[in-house]
Order: C-alpha cells, then structure tokens, then sequence
C-alpha cells in the first residue's frame, strides 16, 4: 500500500533554519539546543510547532530577523533550483542531440542496407538470366542429346534457379520498399479471385508437407482497391509461412469477411507452431528469424513477412498479427471495398 504523502511544511523546504540562525550569530549553539528541547516538548504534547515558533515563544528571535533569515533562504533554494533547472534542460539538450546523431546514423545505415540490397540484387539477376538460358537450351537438347539421367539433372538446376530468381526478385521489392520507391498500381480488384489463386498454386506445397488449405469466401464479396500483383504477393507468402510453420495434419484457412460497409477483412489461419507473445513484433523484422534452430529446420532469409507489412501498409492498412505458442496464428488486414 502506498505511503501518504506528508503535507509540505516551511522546515522541509528551508532545512536546517537553526544552524542558518547560529552561523549568522543571531543565537548561540546553547540558545539552539534550548529552543530545539522546547520545540520537542511542545511535539509530544500533540502539538503542530515549529522550531521559528519556538525561537520567538523563548525571545531568542523576533518575528522581523526570522522572517528575514526565512527569506534569504528562500532566495538560496530557488536559485539553487534554478541553475538545476538549467543543468537538466543543458543535459536534455545534450541528450537529444545525441538521439538525434544516433537516428540519423540508423537512418544512413539503413539506406545503406536497402542499397546494397537492391545493388546486390541487379547484379545477381545477370548471370543467373545466363545460367536459366543455357539449362534452357541443355533440356531442349539444342545443344545435342543427353541421357534421361542428365535431363533429370538439369530440371532440378532450373527449380533451383526459379527458386534463386524469386528470391532475387523480393530482394529488389524489399530494396524498393524500403527507400518508399515501390511502385503501387491500385484498382478495382477481385479479391476473392486472387485469394483462390493464390491457395490453389500452394495446393501443391501444402500436400508434400501433409497440410491442408481451405479458402473460405462468401458470395457476392465487393471488389477492394488494391494493387493485384503486390496483394497476391502477400497473400502467396502467408500462405507458404503457414504452410511451413504447419506440422503435418495441420491445416490452414484463408478467409474473406466484410468488416462494416468499407472493408474487407483478409485473414490467413493456421494450426502451426505460433510465435511467443513477447516476440510478435520481431518477425516483421527482415534477415530475421526467431532462433537459429529455426533458419536451419524451416529455412528461408527472413524477408518475407518485414515485405509483407511494408506492402500492406503501401495500401494503407494494418497487419495484424494473432498467435498462441504451439497452436497457432492469425495474420490478417483489412483492404477498402469499392462498389460499382
């Protein structure tokens, strides 16, 4: 239970009146003593007295030196709370500046990082457009026969370059995003037609990790003004988050609600791992992961959902994150309806 706070008195802000009265020669050392015996007596009969009150009842001081001994102090305290006052704001100046350094030094580093990130990513693209060209023309034989073992081969090398060349091309996104330089195409979009686009190309996905995926979407869903490239971006991207985070025999939902007359809520849910409530914030940030243990056995560069938020905040929504630790998540956006 709290402590009351004690009722301000002239003796708790002007300390030490007696000791002042004495240096000023005003009293002695044994008129003080005197004048503090009686003013403790005085305290134990239940009385509210102070030591100034004491001093005059003896005659030690009358009411004039007292008032001016109380004044001078006064006058010490608060200049003594003014240069205070002007150490603090001298500090705070100091401090923000150095918040301010410290800011612009994170701002610079991190226009550096998207700058390098997009560099990077250009001159990737080069030889990787090398690389797919000539597997193209070994699968097609245009460079002569091979065997069904060394076709075999080569389908695997372009997997692993579509792989390579998407990675490559939301490293770009993420650059672009990141320096406010992502181009946003809004429209009048069919929502309900990305949303079971996107759950039927990761059918697949979700099959060879024993997942199943469900799109849940009403009829007559009003159109939503969206980018359509970038919003199926994202909803592809939650749903191969769900996908791997989902052990086998789990499952995922991709639902459509009107919120209101103006939005469209858009949700993703599944039965996955989760996320720890203290971490949510984390995994929006990019090249992050939550635990190492995690890169290794679920792998990926820790992009994907910092791109996701940077896209859906383009379009002027909110990602909102909803997770229980091994039972699942809830990642879901509104988007404005339009009506014809």
């Amino acid at each position: 239970m709290p402590q009351p706070i004690p009722k301000l008195t002239p003796e708790m802000l002007i300390p030490r009146l007696g000791d002042s009265i004495v240096q000023k020669g005003l009293i002695s050392e044994e008129d003080l003593k005197k004048a503090l015996v009686y003013q403790q007596a005085q305290l134990e009969k239940g009385n509210h007295y102070l030591l100034g009150q004491a001093l005059m009842d003896l005659n030690l001081v009358d009411q004039d030196t007292l008032d001016q001994v109380i004044t001078e102090q006064i006058l010490q305290l608060r200049n003594a709370l003014q240069a205070s006052n002007r150490n603090l704001e001298q500090r705070v100046k100091e401090r923000t500046a150095d918040l301010n350094e410290a800011l612009q030094r994170l701002s610079e580093l991190n226009q550096m990082k998207a700058n390098f990130v997009a560099n990077i990513s250009h001159e990737l693209r080069t030889p990787l457009t090398h690389v797919k060209g000539y597997l193209e023309l070994l699968v097609t034989e245009s460079l002569g026969g091979i065997s069904e073992e060394q076709r075999n081969a080569l389908l695997v090398s372009q997997r692993a370059t579509t792989k390579l060349e998407s990675i490559i091309e939301d490293l770009i996104m993420f650059s672009l995003a990141s320096r406010g330089e992502m181009a946003m195409k809004l429209d009048k979009v069919d929502i309900g037609r990305i949303v079971s686009l996107a759950v039927r190309s990761s059918l697949n996905k979700a099959e060879a990790r024993g997942v199943q995926v469900f799109a849940a979407i009403p009829e007559n869903i009003p159109l939503v003004q969206a980018d359509s490239e970038k919003i199926g971006w994202v909803m592809s991207q939650l749903l191969d988050n769900g996908i791997k985070f989902t052990p086998s025999g789990g499952s995922i939902v991709v639902a459509l609600k009107k919120d209101g007359i103006n939005l469209i809520q858009v949700s993703v849910t599944d039965t996955g791992i989760g996320i720890p409530t203290s971490r949510l914030n984390e995994i929006f940030e990019p090249f992050h992961q939550l635990d190492g243990s995690s890169t290794r056995h679920y792998g990926g560069i820790g992009m994907g959902l910092a791109l996701v938020r940077q896209i859906v905040e383009a379009h002027g929504s909110i990602m909102d994150v909803q997770s229980v630790e091994g039972k699942g998540s809830t990642f879901k956006f509104p988007l404005m309806a339009v009506y014809e």
